[in-house]
Parts: C-alpha cells; sequence; structure tokens
C-alpha cells in the first residue's frame, strides 16, 4: 500500500501504488420488517444509542446502485447491501457471502455456494434465485458485468444455496469481476426487486447487508438515515478493504447534506458531525491545526478526474474534435484550480493509474499540453461550425465544482463555442443519461472523477467501453476499442496484457471517449473520539465506533 500518512495530521507522501410492488403487499412486507427488527433491537433499546453523523461529498437522491454508478450511491449500496466477494485492503478477491466455491477442470463451471444464515433485511432468508436474479440484472448494466454474461453460457441454481455459472469459453476474470467494489457493484438483492427492468430504477429498498435504510427518515437535500441491521451475520474475519467481517459498533448513521464545503468543515470543528469525507483541500491547514480533528486518506490509491465526451450529437461525434479537446487542455490547470496543494495530487498522461502496472504514456505523448494551434487545425479539419459544446457544471461537490469553468476558458482559447450550464450533482447525474440533443436538454461533456481502482485497467474502466448504445453515458461506438479491450480480458500473460493496454491507450487517442486530468487524494477529517476508519476504495462504516 502507498505511504500516504496516517491519522496524525500530517500531509502524506503522494504515491499511487499500486416494482414495484402492491401498495398492500409492501405494507405487509415493512409492518413485518419492522415488528421483527423490534423484536431484535429491544435487548438494545434500553442502553444508549449511538449515533455518527457524517457529511458526505454529495446528496442522495438515486438509491438504486446498479441503475447509476454515482458514487454516493454506491456508498447507500454498501451500507443496505451485501456481495458475493469483495476485495481486501491488498487489492485480493476474497469470499463475502460466498462460503465456498469451486471451479471445473475444464476452467468452464464454477459452482458457488452461499454462507449459512444469510437472512434480508425483511428475515426472508437469501436464495441461490435471489443471486441469480442480481447478477443478470447487474451484468446488464455494468461493462465488466456485460463481459461477463456475454461469456456465460448459463447462470442457474442448483438448490437454496448453490448456484452454477457456466462459461462459453475460459475466462480468468470471473472472481475480480465478482468481486469489484466500485462503480457499479454486484450488489445481491432479493429476487423479486432484481428482476425489474435494468433501465428502471428500483423502488423497494431490501438487502442483507449490515445496514438497514430508513425510508421514511430520507429526506433529499437533507438527511439519509441507516440503522443497525440485528440480524446481519460477520463473517469471522477481521475486515480488511470492503472484505472480511462487518461489524457494525453504532446504532444508527445518519447522512446529513451540508451543500457549502466551509460550513461541512465549521460543523466538523464544533463537535455537530463527527466525520467529513471529502474537505475541500484549501481548508487542511484549519483541520490540521484542531486538536480535536485528525486526517486519513481512506482510499490510498487516489482518484483520476475524467472529462467525459458525448458522441452521439455535434460538435463531438467526429473523433478529430474530441483530439482538439485533448489538445486544447492541460492537467495542471485543473489539478490547481481544485485540489491547489501539491502534496496531494500528480499530473499523469496515462488512463491507467501512474504507479500501476500497465501506467503508460503511449499516444498521449503530445497531448495534454494546451496546444491551441494543433487544436485549431484539427477544428478546422473536421469543419468545426461552431455549435455550441453544453458543458454541464456540478456546483454542489466541492472537489469538482472549478472543473468545468477550467475546461470552458482552455476550449475557449482553441475556438469552441461553449454553454456552460450550472448544476447540482444529483442533477448532473440524472441529465446524463439523457441521449436528447445538447440544445433539447441534453449535453456535450461534463467532469468526474473515478476512484484509481476503477480504473486499472481497459477491461474495469466504464469510459473506455464503446459498445455503442450499450455503453455507460457518452455512449462511444468503435469496433475496434472493444476488440483490443476484449483481447486484454482474453489474455494471460502479464506482459501481453500490458502491451494490449498501451494499444488500447493508442486507440483511446485516435477515438477518445474521455480525458484523463490527472490524480489526487482525498483526506477525511473526524473527531478523535471516532475510531475504526478503514482504509478501502469505498467509504466503510462499519467496524466504525463513536467514544
Amino acid at each position: 500500500m502507498p505511504d500516504v500518512g496516517s491519522a496524525s495530521g500530517h500531509g502524506p507522501r503522494l504515491s499511487f501504488s499500486m416494482h414495484w410492488c402492491g401498495f398492500v403487499r409492501c405494507w405487509a412486507a415493512n409492518l413485518a420488517m419492522v415488528a421483527g427488527l423490534l423484536l431484535a433491537m429491544a435487548p438494545r433499546m434500553a442502553a444508549a444509542q449511538s449515533t455518527l453523523r457524517i457529511a458526505l461529498h454529495s446528496d442522495l437522491k438515486i438509491v438504486d446502485p446498479i441503475w447509476t454508478t454515482a458514487l454516493i450511491t454506491t456508498y447507500h449500496g454498501f451500507m443496505v447491501y451485501d456481495t458475493l466477494f469483495a476485495l481486501d485492503e491488498t487489492m485480493s478477491v476474497r469470499p463475502q457471502m460466498v462460503d465456498r466455491w469451486s471451479v471445473s477442470d475444464d476452467k468452464l463451471t464454477y459452482t458457488f455456494t452461499l454462507r449459512d444464515g444469510l437472512e434480508w433485511h425483511d428475515g426472508q432468508p437469501v436464495t441461490a434465485e435471489d443471486c441469480v436474479a442480481s447478477l443478470r440484472r447487474w451484468g446488464a448494466r455494468d461493462g465488466l458485468g456485460q463481459t461477463l454474461m456475454e461469456k456465460t453460457a448459463e447462470l442457474a441454481a442448483v438448490d437454496a444455496k448453490t448456484f452454477t455459472l457456466r462459461l462459453k469459453e475460459p475466462y480468468g476474470l470471473v472472481l475480480s469481476t465478482l468481486g469489484k467494489v466500485s462503480s457499479s457493484v454486484p450488489f445481491m438483492m432479493p429476487k423479486r426487486i432484481a428482476e425489474t427492468d435494468p433501465n428502471t430504477q428500483i423502488t423497494e429498498t431490501i438487502g442483507s447487508g449490515p445496514f438497514i435504510f430508513v425510508r421514511d427518515q430520507w429526506k433529499p437535500g437533507e438527511r439519509a438515515v441507516y440503522i443497525r441491521n440485528p440480524r446481519y451475520r460477520p463473517r469471522a474475519e477481521p475486515p480488511s478493504g470492503m472484505a472480511g467481517g462487518k461489524v457494525v459498533r453504532v446504532d444508527r448513521v445518519e447522512w446529513i447534506w451540508i451543500s457549502d464545503a466551509q460550513t461541512q468543515v465549521s460543523a466538523l470543528l464544533q463537535g455537530e458531525i463527527d466525520i467529513v469525507e471529502a474537505p475541500p483541500h484549501d481548508l487542511l491547514p484549519l483541520l490540521e491545526k484542531d486538536p480535536n480533528v485528525a486526517l486519513k486518506v481512506l482510499a490510498p490509491m487516489g482518484r483520476q478526474y475524467a472529462l467525459r465526451f458525448n458522441v452521439l450529437h455535434k460538435p463531438f461525434d467526429d473523433p478529430r474534435i474530441r483530439q482538439a479537446v485533448v489538445h486544447a487542455l492541460n492537467q495542471r490547470d485543473f489539478l490547481e484550480a481544485t485540489i491547489g496543494d501539491a502534496r496531494y495530487f500528480v499530473t499523469c498522461k496515462s488512463l491507467f493509474p501512474c504507479g500501476s502496472p500497465l501506467a503508460t504514456t503511449a499516444g498521449f505523448e503530445d497531448r495534454l499540453e494546451s496546444n491551441f494551434a494543433r487544436a485549431r487545425a484539427l477544428l478546422q479539419e473536421a469543419g468545426y461550425d461552431g455549435t455550441p459544446v453544453v458543458l454541464m457544471q456540478s456546483t454542489d461537490v466541492a472537489s469538482l465544482a472549478n472543473l468545468a469553468p477550467v475546461a470552458k476558458a482552455l476550449m475557449e482559447r482553441a475556438g469552441f463555442r461553449v454553454d456552460l450550464q450550472a448544476m447540482d450533482w444529483q442533477t448532473l447525474v440524472t441529465r446524463r443519461a439523457r441521449k436528447d440533443a445538447p440544445a433539447a436538454g441534453g449535453w456535450s461533456i461534463f467532469l468526474t472523477s473515478w476512484g484509481s481502482i476503477d480504473v486499472l485497467d481497459p477491461a474495469a474502466t466504464a469510459f473506455l467501453n464503446a459498445s455503442c448504445e450499450r455503453a455507460t453515458f457518452g455512449w462511444p461506438c468503435d469496433a475496434e476499442l472493444q476488440r483490443l479491450r476484449d483481447a486484454f480480458a482474453r489474455e494471460a500473460d502479464p506482459e501481453k496484457q500490458k502491451a494490449l493496454a498501451e494499444a488500447v491507450q493508442r486507440r483511446a487517442a485516435v477515438y477518445p471517449t474521455h480525458v484523463q486530468l490527472g490524480q489526487y487524494l482525498q483526506p477525511t477529517a473526524y473527531r478523535r473520539n471516532i475510531s475504526g476508519l478503514l482504509a478501502a476504495s469505498n467509504l466503510a462504516l462499519w467496524n466504525v465506533e463513536k467514544r
């Protein structure tokens, strides 16, 4: 793991290593669930209830972690749901809901058996059929899931606790795909919920995870509330990353939405909240001076900024115009405008994180240098007619708010007309799923960030998925890029994988799907009476204790 500092408050040494259901049925199910929970929690209710209050990077407005890749919804997913496998702090795949598994000698059939005693929040047992339905829904949305489903001949339940996955051909990424812990995570849901159309958001939130979502106390724009799941059976192993025993040590968790970052920090300093997930980097010195506050980097692999193109409409339906953007931009302007403190960022022309095995500058040696002359030449060659670029700006996420103005300024210097439209992040998340023309309420580009774990290789990087209508928002469509990604997924030899990753990056320089804009680390601030925060790829609130 990289040396990123500890909870001492000292700055790190930067290192990137590496359905709907009918009213009566829902009412009856919820009544039964609440009654069971009250009975199970009765022995604890006489004791003082511990409540953890945390301010996160965004408000929670979408609660279907399969429908969206929004990070806040992934956090919600890990609170409520569980996974078959997960990654530990060494990035090794570990079983989670699975007790044991085996692979046939011909490497075509995987058999999975669930742990004993797994229950949904409503008291019903978790079954193999639930898992099969969950995998199918997730596999229709996620890029890696789509690849796995394409290579699957049969996915079927054998008995209540056992299911098999039979492949058409050997595929070495089965376990790592099932164990992915970021972006679109294969969360397990009850069959009746998992059978919801993948393109329609679920309306019922029942999982088997360590926390229960208190839906009637959820107020978008104000707070989301979770309570300890008394039926949850943690694994016996100690917690590690997103794997191991998820032992909940508080009774209640409140996600408090505070849109202003400075107000978040003030609330932490005054003891009104316990944790600020992503304080602005320019306020870190203030936090470092307070003896009651500690800082810790919880995602030591860091994050990567990215600008995403919508290739369906002018002007970015022409790859040359997208290339012009790549030439017009430079990473340092973005990093200095958002992070500022050089201890926490690094420029990196690689699509895959610098410091990782697949890092390369191939295809980008002369790009990302704000070469406006080259950008203007490409626009002239492509016949750019001044079509406005609708640039969506997220204004309420501190780490993203300053990105769009930088992009606008640099693109205008290259000759683009840019229409910057400001909105909150959840509005952006909803709008980016629309395929309408930019002038009809759609969009041209937006900026976001990915965990470095999401962009480690061509198969994992969602923005490199160029499978047209099946690709994620932006919908790039390029057979050659898909061929290279598929070849990478099939290859087991590390050296050949590296060569294929380089080929993918070279192709992405010709057919840009997005622009990588540098890497950064995000410290989390918390009161010193809080302990047990895990260094993981996502926010993990099990194991956290409040004294």
